[in-house]
């Protein structure tokens, strides 16, 4: 990390005291070491810190909710392949390399199975081999940046598991209500089911609203909640991805008054969205859509920290506003500093919770 104001503070915090923090959302879990949303993914993320955890929610073929990243990522995340019976029940069964250069394929869904059998599943670290020629070789494709050290069989959990796991830890709540993967309705379930039924999981359970960020990319199920469940609605968390291409961008950048005005509280972009590079001091600063963000009066909640490769050759995807100023693994805590003291986010997704509750610790989030 630059020798700085900002490596003085944080070395100054290096024996504690640290805390659990609403500031930190775990993302998944733990991911960055653990096999995600998998109960030893969440207990990871507990003992880290994070003061809510996240449950991606999709539904089985008996329209149960369960946590999974993808309606359709079970080819990658869970050992489902390896399980004759319901491999064959995959939307697309594994199909190996060849060597014209066709890629490895496969596609199992969480519709495709039942949650009893969903449950049965052992989950693994998110990846695969597109060059596999067989099963075993396609689920060996961890990224390089992470570990199967502890990839031996991860307990998969239920929407209503996570549920009582949360509440028994006293923790907070930040579940996502997936986008399907299927055509809806799907056998007569409909997408505003799909969105009251994980409202209503928090409900059954006597969860205060206040503990609970439901989040979604797909604006229609922030309004429904908005309109049909306004106590949890005033929290909900649009997540906004049509900041990927820079027209995308300022079509987002436009859009937020007019969100605001619809009862949007808060938005949630992908962090490389809200700062940009100041070319005249060449230091990073908050960006339009931050500073539009702001003068709407909406809150700013942001992902995903580490889940980046090394940040020596100007990091990826969420450092690409930045990246000619990014030269080392420290730099994500400038980032994240500009993040927090310029932008104000008020959360953080992150894949290890550690990183950032470390920071939150130092700076009293």
């Amino acid at each position: 990390m630059d020798e700085g104001s900002l490596k003085t503070k944080l070395e100054s915090c290096s024996e504690g005291p640290f805390k659990v923090s609403d500031f930190v959302f775990a993302h998944r879990g733990a991911p960055l070491q653990f096999p995600e949303h998998t109960v030893e993914s969440y207990s990871a993320a507990r003992r880290m810190g994070a003061g809510a955890i996240e449950c991606d929610v999709a539904f089985t073929k008996d329209k149960q909710l369960v946590c999974r990243h993808a309606q359709c990522d079970l080819h990658t995340t869970t050992d489902i392949l390896n399980r004759t019976e319901l491999a064959s029940k995959c939307t697309t069964l594994f199909t190996p390399a060849t060597d014209n250069g066709t890629a490895a394929t496969a596609k199992c869904c969480t519709s495709d199975i039942t949650q009893a059998e969903f449950k049965t599943l052992c989950g693994k670290m998110d990846g695969s081999n597109p060059n596999a020629t067989t099963v075993e070789e396609y689920l060996d494709g961890t990224p390089y940046f992470r570990t199967d050290l502890y990839s031996t069989c991860g307990t998969l959990v239920t929407h209503n598991e996570y549920v009582d796991l949360v509440n028994g830890w006293g923790l907070k709540y930040s579940p996502e209500l997936k986008e399907p993967e299927v055509e809806m309705p799907f056998e007569g379930y409909t997408q505003e089911q799909y969105a009251q039924d994980m409202i209503d999981a928090y409900k059954k359970a006597g969860v205060d609203p206040s503990r609970v960020w439901a989040q979604s990319f797909v604006p229609d199920d922030v309004f429904y909640w908005i309109e049909n469940e306004p106590e949890f609605g005033a929290q909900a968390v649009y997540l906004d991805d049509r900041v990927d291409t820079p027209e995308g961008y300022a079509n987002a950048t436009a859009s937020l008054p007019g969100l605001a005005a619809r009862g949007v509280n808060i938005m949630a972009p992908p962090f490389f969205a809200l700062t940009k590079i100041d070319n005249a001091t060449g230091t990073i600063v908050p960006s339009e859509y931050a500073l539009a963000a702001k003068a709407a009066g909406l809150e700013l909640v942001t992902w995903s920290f580490e889940r980046s490769g090394w940040l020596n050759t100007g990091g990826d995807y969420y450092y690409q506003y930045v990246e000619p100023v990014i030269n080392n693994d420290g730099d994500m805590y400038t980032v994240l500093d500009v993040l927090v003291q310029q932008v104000g986010i008020t959360h953080f997704f992150t894949d290890w919770p550690a990183t950032v509750t470390y920071y939150a610790s130092c700076f009293g989030l």
